[in-house]
């Protein structure tokens, strides 16, 4: 007995039913590409106006970036280093985006530049974090995303502290400042543990406590209004 092919009549839709498939699947990457670009362009905005939402303390400005910096990560995955990378070229374009409208390639060498470079890194660290734990928006969840946002502003917190230490090395109105926040709040530290303590310790309580805790909650609105529209999470 021969071999005979298929009649044409079976092969033809499903030659035309694969080509219907890749050319849906081609159009819903383009959009989910296009969402995720829209979505950087939009957290990088978010981060330059909570920039601008300053408590002064001294040289270095309390603002509500951690905020945007942790939210970029949760809702674009590793892609939040994509707003933050954003964010950072809108500075060094000179738009006013950096803290107390300032903008320049000055704002990203100065004595507060290890925090803003940090941005992209503390975003994708937040965002391999959530693609890890995040699935039904339990509790438990939640939970761990808090404990893991600590983690991920974690470089931001060190490069930080380094740049700052090396600036305050050669200017005493630095260091003196550092001191300053150390004896106000009851500790007589100096020199490097003056800078860690003004740098990085003075923040944490209000970025873990208010920064973090606004981001999860204002994901978890942006993850269910993604959805109602059809799309997954990036």
């Amino acid at each position: 007995m021969g071999y005979s092919s298929p009649p044409e009549s079976i092969s033809s839709p499903t030659i035309a039913g694969r080509k219907r498939y890749k050319t849906v699947n081609f159009v819903t990457i383009m959009v989910n590409k296009y969402v995720r670009l829209t979505l950087a362009c939009t957290l990088a905005v978010l981060t330059a106006i909570s920039a601008q939402i300053v408590v002064k303390i001294g040289p270095i400005p309390y603002t509500m970036q951690n905020f945007a910096v942790i939210l970029s990560g949760l809702v674009l995955g590793k892609y939040g280093a994509l707003a933050q990378l954003i964010y950072l070229a809108m500075i060094a374009l000179g738009i006013p985006a950096g803290a107390g409208y300032k903008g320049g390639l000055g704002v990203l060498f100065g004595y507060t530049a290890g925090y803003l470079w940090m941005f992209p890194i503390s975003a994708f660290i937040m965002g391999l974090i959530r693609e890890k734990v995040y699935r039904t928006g339990s509790s438990k969840e939640l939970f761990l995303l808090w404990l893991g946002s600590l983690v991920a502003v974690t470089p931001m917190y060190l490069a930080g502290f380094a740049v700052f230490y090396e600036f305050a090395s050669g200017n005493s109105g630095l260091l003196n400042w550092c001191i300053s926040i150390a004896s106000k709040l009851g500790f007589n530290f100096s020199g490097f543990w003056a800078v860690f303590f003004a740098t990085v310790l003075v923040f944490v309580p209000q970025d873990l406590f208010m920064d973090h805790v606004l981001a999860l909650i204002v994901f978890k609105y942006v993850h269910s209004l993604l959805r109602e529209k059809g799309y997954d999470l990036p």
